[in-house]
């Protein structure tokens, strides 16, 4: 009995161990977690990863084009740890049926969980999560690096062969602010990009906080629903995500449209800030206290025809 007690114990820490490394692998956990939601009317897509839009100004930009579009692609590294999660629960399928088809051997006796194969298990956990963080850590930097008021790639950087060149089109923000102000002469964009800084930090205090009454005013309903199930979730694991010091570096329109009696304005973010959840007694679950986390995120904003209040419609990733 002390020998199948030890087996399932040391079963029981191998999955703790891969556990926290898979979840480690994802610790973006700001507003929305990271991810893409919401709603952009019309122009909405199903995919999770924003498409790069034209800039109004600059001769051409680059896009990527993925050789295949498939769910690998989604979320950075989402490919990586459906793996890892196959391998690993393979391997921990494969140790669990041989404990337990030698536990029902003559005198208890039978192959078990040995200690080569819970240093081979955690050995492989390792490398995985060395290998998606240097390929997070990696891909940070290429972002950090190519960064120039709207995502342009610096001169002379080599393009290779899934890239083409895309002419920009100069007239689409003119065009949606011209007919915007039909209806509002007075919008300026000036102004609505404070309107954006100010409501970005007014939106990440209140998910911090976990208050949804800070949160209900700036979003549309759907965009309330989905922090709603959030804070729920987070309320239930008795978990806070913090955010400190956050630095907005550039706010920038990149499209203006109007359908169904709606107006919407989609601005590019680019900002960094600490972002890392911790339990109620303050103790680090995922992400850092010290390493700062850099992202762009094109923030969609709506509200019915003319001078009314603007809404949080959708956060979709660059």
């Amino acid at each position: 009995m002390k020998r199948h007690l030890a087996r399932a114990f040391t079963l029981a820490a191998a999955v703790l161990f891969l556990s926290v490394t898979v979840l480690e692998m994802g610790a973006e956990a700001r507003v929305g977690g990271g991810r893409s939601m919401g709603s952009r009317g019309t122009r909405s897509y199903s995919g999770q990863a924003a498409p790069s839009y034209a800039q109004p100004q600059g001769s051409a930009y680059r896009q990527q084009v993925p050789p295949t579009a498939g769910p690998m692609q989604q979320q950075g590294g989402s490919f990586l740890r459906s793996m890892a999660g196959g391998v690993a629960g393979g391997l921990l399928g494969g140790m669990l049926f041989r404990g337990m088809a030698g536990a029902g051997g003559v005198g208890g006796a039978g192959g078990g969980i040995g200690i080569f194969e819970i240093l081979l298990l955690a050995g492989i956990g390792y490398l995985i999560y060395r290998m998606v963080k240097k390929r997070r850590s990696e891909a940070a930097l290429q972002g950090a690096g190519s960064y120039s008021y709207g995502g342009y790639e610096q001169q002379g950087a080599t393009i290779s062969a899934p890239y083409r060149v895309i002419e920009p089109s100069y007239n689409d923000v003119a065009t949606g602010l011209s007919h915007l102000r039909q209806m509002d002469p007075g919008f300026d964009e000036g102004r609505f990009n404070d309107l954006v800084m100010d409501n970005f930090f007014k939106i990440q205090g209140g998910w911090m906080n976990r208050d949804l009454a800070v949160l209900a005013p700036l979003v549309t309903e759907e965009m309330k629903g989905i922090f709603r199930d959030d804070i729920d979730r987070l309320l239930r694991d008795r978990q806070v995500n913090r955010l400190e010091n956050i630095a907005v570096r550039n706010v920038e329109i990149t499209e203006v449209w109007q359908e169904a009696g709606q107006d919407y304005v989609t601005a590019r973010i680019y900002a960094n800030l600490l972002d890392y959840t911790t339990d109620e007694n303050g103790q680090v679950i995922t992400g850092s206290k010290t390493e700062p986390v850099k992202f762009e995120e094109l923030w969609t904003f709506a509200r019915p025809v003319g001078n009314n209040p603007w809404r949080l419609s959708g956060i979709n990733q660059v």
